[in-house]
């Protein structure tokens, strides 16, 4: 059986070999399952050394905005479900020491149910995808459909559904992602590369009119759809609301986020000659801090908005990129800017990315940042409001779509080769999802514990 030790420092492990066509790399998938079987993976040795749930999480609030920490603790109080969204860090070091195949991929370092959902590609098609990628970073692919795993198993757990429901979701992730693999894996590499999910098929995403709006329209309709809200009239302009303490502006001697026409000339040459010649359309106009997430809370996050002369806004979305969680178990990627380490793997996972994606960094506070668009086209499930048949289904979509992620920067022969045509990695994983939502409830105990006994704040907001 093959472990990942903490001390593994493997950034370029498991890349496909040269000139091995998919037989070959499909029985080498296969043949990993002596070292590693399939079963291994229901295990969940929860390493007790160095695990004080509430230091690690302190460990990961370094460098974040102080004031805004206790708002992060208090969304993750809200339920098991939430507490597991912000406890990335923590599940990291439970996965590193958890039975590995051997095989790497891009991983998205974070891939819970929240972190899927729909958006509008630059043709303006609206997919479903991964949408989340603070974390990404080579890696195991068994960490990534684990940890998704353990969501659905949390998640169900949450809404009171029954055992054998909650078993039923889980292994719709691991199917979903099982079978799809074994479709992605028989494809060219061309043919993969242009693979999408429509977000039609997921009839869990809040579509209603956005999808009818988005192919009709050739602007961004969400954009023009959260102006109004987002802005208020000053004479003849338009400034960001304030909504404190979740929308606010910096105030003088205020560094959190500093010169904001600098980091956007930074990131201005990040683009590529088309995008840059698009964005110089549009003038800085105001930027405010906007909190957001659950694990990202307390972390740097502004919103700009742009506009044309012709009033057309933009809000691009300048949000912190810090160390992935995973880089104490892998080693550092390739990128020394955290930023461009962002934006390359979400460029590599996503079957489509946002126009203006790029990365920046403060060279005074020494913080990275990568940029997007704050909305385009984004629409999510509703998962903690969901039926039982609904889960079902939307925790297959999941699966697929992170197949399709890992296929598409990874090996899915080889991949698909391990996992087997059988159920036997899904019943395996699903076990394990279910010793990781009992861990789960009992770290989120602790964190309740620690607020009532004022270890820490926590703040609802």
């Amino acid at each position: 059986m093959r472990r990942m030790p903490p001390s593994s420092k493997s950034r370029h492990a498991a890349k496909r070999p040269a000139g091995r066509g998919f037989a070959a790399r499909h029985e080498a998938g296969r043949a990993l399952r002596s070292r590693t079987p399939r079963s291994s993976h229901s295990k969940l040795n929860v390493v007790q050394k160095g695990r004080d749930v509430i230091a690690l999480l302190e460990r990961s609030n370094r460098g974040r905005i102080a004031r805004l920490v206790p708002i992060r603790y208090g969304r993750m109080l809200h339920s098991p479900f939430a507490f597991l969204r912000g406890a990335a860090t923590t599940m990291a070091f439970d996965l590193a020491s958890t039975p590995v195949s051997g095989l790497h991929v891009q991983a998205c370092g974070d891939a819970h149910l929240m972190n899927f959902g729909g958006f509008a590609t630059p043709e303006r098609h609206l997919v479903f995808d991964v949408n989340d990628f603070d974390e990404t970073l080579r890696a195991p692919w068994e960490w990534d459909l684990k940890r998704l795993a353990t969501s659905v198993t949390v998640a169900a757990r949450h809404l009171g559904q029954s055992k054998r429901h909650v078993s039923a979701a889980t292994m719709a992730a691991v199917a979903g992602y099982r079978e799809k693999m074994a479709w992605y894996a028989s494809m060219g590499a061309l043919e993969l590369w242009y693979q999408r999910i429509d977000a039609s098929q997921v009839s869990e995403l809040h579509l209603d009119s956005l999808d009818r709006q988005a192919l009709a329209a050739p602007l961004n309709p969400v954009t023009e759809h959260r102006y109004p809200r987002l802005t208020k009239a000053v004479g003849a302009t338009h400034r960001i609301k304030e909504e404190r303490p979740l929308i606010y502006r910096p105030r003088r001697g205020d560094r959190t986020i500093a010169n904001i026409p600098q980091l956007l000339a930074r990131y201005r040459a990040t683009l590529p000659a088309d995008r840059h010649t698009l964005l110089e359309r549009f003038d800085l106009i105001d930027v405010a801090i906007k909190v957001v997430g659950v694990g990202s809370v307390g972390t740097r996050c502004a919103i700009a908005l742009l506009m044309t002369a012709d009033q057309e806004p933009l809000f691009l979305q300048f949000k912190e990129a810090r160390v992935s969680v995973l880089e104490t178990y892998v080693g550092r990627g390739l990128y020394a800017n955290q930023g461009e380490r962002i934006v390359v793997g979400q460029r590599l996972m996503q079957a489509a990315s946002d126009i203006f994606l790029g990365w920046t960094t403060d060279p005074v506070l020494k913080v990275d940042f990568y940029v997007r668009q704050l909305r385009d086209c984004k629409t999510a499930a509703d998962v903690e409001n969901m039926d039982h048949p609904h889960l079902l289904d939307y925790a297959g979509h999941c699966g697929a779509a992170l197949a399709r992620a890992h296929a598409k920067a990874g090996d899915a022969a080889a991949i698909s080769g391990y996992i087997g045509k059988s159920a036997a990695l899904d019943e395996a994983i699903t076990q394990f999802a279910a010793a990781y939502a009992d861990q789960n409830q009992k770290d989120y105990e602790t964190l309740r514990t620690a607020v009532k006994h004022g270890r820490i704040a926590a703040m609802d907001a």
